[in-house]
Parts: structure tokens; C-alpha cells; sequence
């Protein structure tokens, strides 16, 4: 029986969650000719190497801090991560390699059911590579989507550019940084909670701990709150599809 190897790259990996979940997957569904390994690589300049060691890789998931880096060094890109300029999922087939985003299907159908009609206007915390598909998901949507960065660029916004009006503005808010991520759960985006109200949604990608800061002092001010443990699930069963599709 030929085994398809599957894995996860990036560094660091402690905080993975696709391994366990995919070997969850496989001993549920009784599917036995599937391995998936976390290769943590110091530097995405090493991908072609564990190509050469691993000829026998069926597909990839991408995580921090190689979603974008990792896009010169593949052979092909679908046009949804050539939009979004962020790759999250890699399918080998005939020696060549092709890149996808699911990051955005995961975040789009965990949402997508809670939004409500004053939800027209988002802040989406953060620039990395998972911000991008967000903007992305929210866009197809007709969302309108405003990056805030700590170092912001031209059309960005600085956190201490949000206040009352911007908030009252904006009742969607997505948190793409990794602040308030185990173990540093004492920490969170820096914005002004004393104006977040009950016709706010804050989403944060973040699951370990499942409720953030961030989503506790939403919580606090009577605003519904979800966090990304969904949205993995969704992307990891997209990337799924992909490799067996």
C-alpha cells in the first residue's frame, strides 16, 4: 500500500494545530495510508531541499512566517492565493508544485453566519499573510475592510488612529495578530473596548486560549465574539479536498 505523506511547514511549530488534527482525521475515518509531519524549517530557503528528501509529499500546509515567502519557490499559483499573495496550502502532482489559499474559505464559512445587517464596515487587526485572505474573504462578501497596523502604511490605519467615531464606524473587528495567543494570554490588541458595543462582532483568529483577551473585553462590552478554532477546521478540510481532488 503506497502511503501519501502529508505535513506542515514553518517556524516555529510548537503551536501547531494541523498535525493533531489531521491524525484526529485519519484515525476517525479509518484512513491508514496517510502520515502528515511537521517539518519545522528555520528558513523557507530550505523548501527545495525537503523536496529532494521527500519526493514522495502528496501536500503541504503553510503556516507563520512563510505564507508569502514561500511563493517564489512554487511552480504554479491559483488565482485566489495569487489575489490574496498569501499560500497556506501546497498540492504536489506530477513533480510540480501548486499553491492555494483555504484560509480565506475557512474564515468566509465561519462567519459568514453571524454577520449581521450593520456589519458593512471592518477593521482587520494586523498585516500577515492570515490578514490577507481575511481582507480577501471580506471583499468578496462586500465587506468593507480597513487594515490597522502598528507601522502603518499608506491607506492603513495606526491603533491610535481608532477612535469612537472609527469604532462606531466599524462594527466588525478581526484580530490577525497573534497577541493574546497562549502562553502570553495577559496580552491584546490596543484599542479603545470602552467603545465597543452590542452591534459589535469580534472575530479573532486565534483558539488557544479560547477565549482572548481581546474577546473577553469584547464579551464585556456586550459584543458577540467568536474565535478561529472553526475556521482552522474549515481550512484544514479544504486543503483536504484540494490533495485528493
Amino acid at each position: 500500500m503506497k502511503i501519501k505523506r502529508f505535513g506542515l511547514i514553518g517556524y516555529p511549530l510548537g503551536h501547531s494545530f494541523s498535525k493533531g488534527y489531521f491524525e484526529s482525521k485519519f484515525e476517525v475515518e479509518g484512513i491508514t495510508n496517510a502520515t502528515y509531519e511537521n517539518f519545522e524549517m528555520e528558513s523557507i530557503g530550505n523548501f527545495p531541499q525537503l523536496r529532494d528528501w521527500h519526493p514522495d509529499l502528496k501536500g503541504l500546509n503553510v503556516t507563520i512566517p512563510y505564507k508569502q515567502a514561500i511563493i517564489p519557490f512554487l511552480d504554479d499559483i491559483d488565482f485566489s492565493a495569487l489575489m490574496i499573495r498569501a499560500v497556506n496550502t501546497i498540492y504536489f502532482v506530477n513533480g510540480k508544485t501548486k499553491g492555494f489559499n483555504t484560509d480565506y474559505i475557512g474564515f468566509w464559512d465561519s462567519i459568514k453566519k453571524l454577520l449581521e445587517p450593520q456589519h458593512t464596515q471592518a477593521l482587520v487587526l494586523g498585516t500577515g499573510g492570515s490578514s490577507k485572505a481575511v481582507v480577501f474573504a471580506l471583499t468578496q462578501m462586500g465587506i468593507n475592510a480597513q487594515y490597522v497596523s502598528r507601522t502603518p502604511e499608506q491607506g492603513q490605519l495606526g491603533y491610535a488612529d481608532i477612535t469612537e467615531e472609527v469604532l462606531q464606524a466599524h462594527t466588525l473587528i478581526i484580530n490577525t495578530t497573534p497577541l493574546g495567543m497562549a502562553p502570553r494570554i495577559d496580552e491584546a490588541p490596543d484599542i479603545p473596548y470602552q467603545y465597543i458595543t452590542d452591534q459589535h462582532l469580534l472575530y479573532d483568529l486565534t483558539y488557544n486560549p479560547a477565549e482572548t483577551l481581546f474577546l473577553k473585553k469584547g464579551a464585556a462590552q456586550g459584543a458577540a465574539i467568536k474565535n478561529g478554532l472553526e475556521m482552522l477546521q474549515l481550512q484544514a478540510e479544504a486543503s483536504w479536498k484540494i490533495w485528493n481532488g
